[in-house]
């Protein structure tokens, strides 16, 4: 990964693409355009991309297609833009695999906020920068599971690599670093540092439901507990190594 990353913009305004581009490469990012899903898998095609922002409301194929396409073959990054209000296009695309959503028109620096703070969950993190799991170390066991913080890899007991967006992980290492406790969703939120979630009450349970998803998907027994009208609650025991 670059510095601070290649930014592919998906967007059939060419005004957005243009200003958002210009605002981008203007902080230090190396920014590519796209119209459509064809430019866009040309884009990616072509070479690494670190993060994708992506519109909703595409020409033939939508946004929420190509966000179901990039998470089957890819962990990258999806910013998604919506429509104000559009709660309902914000649902579909997180539980499809969107780590954030931003509503048009939007400003270009709660733009450029969001990248900075996907761009930095994704990066792993060293002894002096880690904290929680990563600073004590930096293999987290449980039930037969493994989550390593340094290369950001969850293996599931037959040694498989499960794949985790940005948001499943910050949540599935939140719970790690807090297990058999009652967390409610301000905490989640929080402690995730799951921007996605701001406002958004909806969007942390969608979260949960995806990590349980790939939990369980194993013949794992039911390990994230919902309490109900409070929060969730992660029942195995932790180890450290």
């Amino acid at each position: 990964m670059s510095p601070e990353g290649h930014i592919l913009i998906v967007d059939d305004d060419a005004e957005i693409r243009r200003l958002a581009g210009k605002f981008l490469r203007e902080h230090g990012h190396k920014v590519t355009a796209a119209q459509d899903a064809r430019e866009m898998r040309e884009a990616m095609a072509a070479g690494p991309v670190d993060l994708v922002i992506l519109d909703v409301m595409l020409p033939g194929t939508s946004g929420l297609d190509l966000c179901r396409d990039i998470r089957r073959a890819s962990d990258v990054p999806i910013i998604m833009l919506t429509a104000r209000g559009s709660d309902v296009d914000r649902i579909v695309g997180l539980e499809l695999g969107a780590d954030d959503y931003l509503a048009k028109p939007f400003n270009p620096r709660e733009l450029l906020a969001r990248i900075h703070a996907v761009l930095r969950r994704m990066r792993p993190q060293g002894n002096a920068g880690a904290s929680g799991a990563g600073a004590s170390g930096a293999r987290l066991t449980f039930s037969g599971w493994t989550l390593d913080t340094r290369r950001r890899e969850l293996t599931n007991p037959e040694g498989a690599v499960v794949d985790l967006s940005t948001g499943e992980y910050d949540l599935l290492l939140t719970f790690l670093e807090h297990p058999q406790r009652v967390l409610n969703r301000d905490q989640l939120m929080d402690a995730a540092k799951n921007r996605i979630a701001t406002g958004f009450d909806r969007a942390i349970d969608i979260q949960v439901s995806r990590l349980r998803k790939k939990l369980e998907s194993h013949g794992s027994p039911e390990m994230v507990k919902t309490v109900r009208g409070t929060g969730y609650f992660f029942a195995p025991e932790v180890e450290r190594s």
